[in-house]
């Protein structure tokens, strides 16, 4: 028990000096999350500002300071919050014989640098397109994810409004997805790293980029505004699930482009009875099932 005490607090500590040693910019400018990502939402916004899809849509949004509280709660105060556990996780995994190698279904060590990046970049999009999926599916799960569904007016800081249930759910996948590689993270991971944080602003941008032909490949503001559409095609439980590719979309059919005025409702059924706080919006879910909106 002493060990998994101990993995827990070094943890924790670790989290919290490095989150505070990025604040001073005291780690290297690649690897600092917390600057890198207030330099990604700014930039982002300012070209919300100056290239607005929906025109008439404020530069202070609708519920914009719920989402940059929510973006820096679930990036660093979550995460710090619950690192602990996740290393004991490692530690029990360690003493049940369970390691990467154990999992592993693919060597990417021996790979060029930029291919160990994009086959990551891959298989942790592949991972989290799938897990997207189970949170619409399933009612359990959907409950937590109307946090991030409550979103009324579109734009970057929506990226990380979701409930903190999501990181209990998204970590543990993406680490086996991590596992599935020989447990190898590539030593220039943080390029993915940012490159999924600067896409996931776009997407939820009020920007109207398609990329072109590339549409097929990357997610995109216009394919993502309709995963948060209010009207859903009859019999759906969601379209385009995309996370930073467009691609498992349309390989499995659940591309869903109608149109591209950008301007249609967003929430889903029964989003007028939903919490608008922060702390009511992360306890809902825990209570007795609602009835089916």
């Amino acid at each position: 028990m002493e060990n998994y005490l101990n993995a827990f607090l070094n943890a924790f500590e670790g989290s919290v000096r490095w989150t505070w040693k990025s604040i001073l910019f005291e780690v290297p400018w690649y690897t600092n999350y917390f600057w890198g990502l207030i330099a990604i939402s700014l930039f982002v916004w300012l070209l919300e500002i100056l290239f607005p899809w929906r025109k008439d849509q404020s530069i202070f949004r609708r519920d914009f300071w719920l989402d940059a509280f929510y973006m820096f709660f679930n990036f660093f105060m979550f995460s710090i919050a619950i690192s602990g556990f996740y290393k004991m996780l490692e530690v029990l995994f360690s003493d049940l014989g369970i390691s990467a190698k154990s999992l592993s279904v693919l060597d990417i060590s021996a790979f060029p640098m930029w291919l160990q990046l994009l086959v990551f970049f891959i298989v942790l999009d592949f991972v989290q397109w799938i897990t997207h999926i189970m949170l619409h599916r399933y009612r359990f799960l959907w409950n937590f994810h109307k946090v991030h569904h409550s979103v009324k007016e579109m734009g970057f800081a929506a990226h990380l409004r979701y409930h903190w249930m999501e990181n209990v759910l998204y970590k543990p996948l993406k680490v086996f997805g991590v596992m599935i590689l020989g447990g190898f993270e590539p030593s220039q991971a943080y390029i993915v790293h940012f490159a999924a944080i600067a896409i996931g602003h776009f997407n939820h941008s009020n920007i109207k980029i398609t990329w072109g032909p590339f549409r097929y490949i990357f997610n995109n503001p216009v394919m993502h505004l309709y995963h948060h559409a209010y009207t859903l095609p009859k019999g759906s439980y969601g379209v385009n699930f995309g996370i930073s590719l467009s691609l498992w979309d349309y390989i499995f059919k659940t591309n869903y482009i109608p149109e591209d005025s950008g301007n249609i409702e967003l929430g889903f059924p029964g989003d007028k009875d939903f919490p608008q706080d922060f702390l009511h919006q992360n306890v809902y879910g825990f209570g007795k099932d609602k009835k089916k909106e």
